[in-house]
């Protein structure tokens, strides 16, 4: 069946609002560039359906218990049921189930193959498996909550006026790439916990800066605004050496894969918690931070 393309419209929000994998839908349009898509456009969708069954909501019911309650995934429940308060379940609320879910007990999770020990405190969620497992974007924290929860932690590292510089180069960066600010703020706490000072690293490839981007600037503090700007500049949109966010995005047309990209290199796209020679829990921990999950030593 035809897709027509709406505004706001990505391979990614197209693939949750029908219930199909992301895969799927790549798979049954190979011209299509996920990065440009045009309202209007035509997508052919292969075995979507809408969804047909309900759930009512029980005591200690949350979105993820229901996803492994009826076995489908949390990202495609989320989708299904777009103006839900997560935060917020009522006892005798009535869900919409995606089509293809159970109604049963489905057998507990196995836990992600390469994420690691999932961090004590506060609501983190173990998200595993392929980009369509992890949280519809519509469903991430705003950016003024996510903007208090994490600028708090950059005052371990930065002064007042640092942070506020951070926070004026999110802005203009954002404006100048199209990466949402709170992708690029989140993934700033990820790779250096905003510290502004924080150390290269160079394990083959020189790894500088608040994004820790690919051979890009440091912290200058004859120019602190200049190169706060640059290294978020850098980390964002790329250098001449290798790609930021913006083109990690292009490539992949999703931000969880996006990211895997930007930490490793490659993807395994059917186990973001694979590595791939880097950190297990990058794409886990970018989730939580954009859900504004908090947990100890985040």
């Amino acid at each position: 069946m035809p897709y027509t393309v709406q505004s706001g419209d990505t391979f990614w929000s197209i693939s949750q609002k029908l219930g199909i994998s992301l895969q799927a839908l790549e798979a049954a349009n190979p011209g299509v560039a996920a990065a440009n898509l045009q309202v209007g456009q035509v997508l052919n969708v292969p075995g979507a359906a809408p969804p047909v069954a309900k759930y009512t909501i029980v005591s200690g019911d949350t979105l993820w218990s229901i996803s492994r309650k009826v076995g489908t995934s949390l990202g495609a429940l989320q989708a299904a049921n777009p103006g839900i308060d997560a935060a917020n379940l009522q006892i005798g609320q009535v869900i919409t189930l995606p089509s293809g879910s159970g109604s049963g007990q489905a057998p507990a999770p196995a836990p992600p193959r390469n994420g690691g020990p999932v961090p004590s405190g506060g609501n983190y969620v173990a998200y595993s498996g392929p980009a369509s497992n992890f949280p519809d974007p519509r469903l991430w924290a705003n950016w003024e909550t996510l903007w208090a929860q994490n600028s708090r932690l950059m005052k371990f590292h930065d002064s007042d006026s640092e942070i506020a510089l951070i926070q004026g180069s999110i802005n203009t960066v954002s404006g100048e790439s199209g990466v949402d600010r709170r992708v690029i703020l989140c993934i700033i706490v990820q790779e250096s916990g905003g510290n502004v000072r924080v150390r290269t690293t160079n394990n083959g490839v020189r790894n500088p800066g608040l994004m820790q981007s690919h051979n890009g600037v440091e912290f200058n503090p004859a120019d602190p605004a200049g190169s706060i700007l640059q290294m978020i500049r850098d980390g964002t949109s790329g250098t001449q050496f290798g790609d930021g966010l913006k083109q990690c995005y292009a490539r992949y047309g999703n931000w969880y894969e996006a990211f895997r990209a930007y930490n490793s290199g490659s993807v395994n796209r059917n186990d973001l918690n694979d590595p791939v020679s880097a950190t297990a829990h990058y794409v886990r921990d970018a989730a939580n931070r954009l859900m504004g999950h908090t947990w100890n030593g985040m």
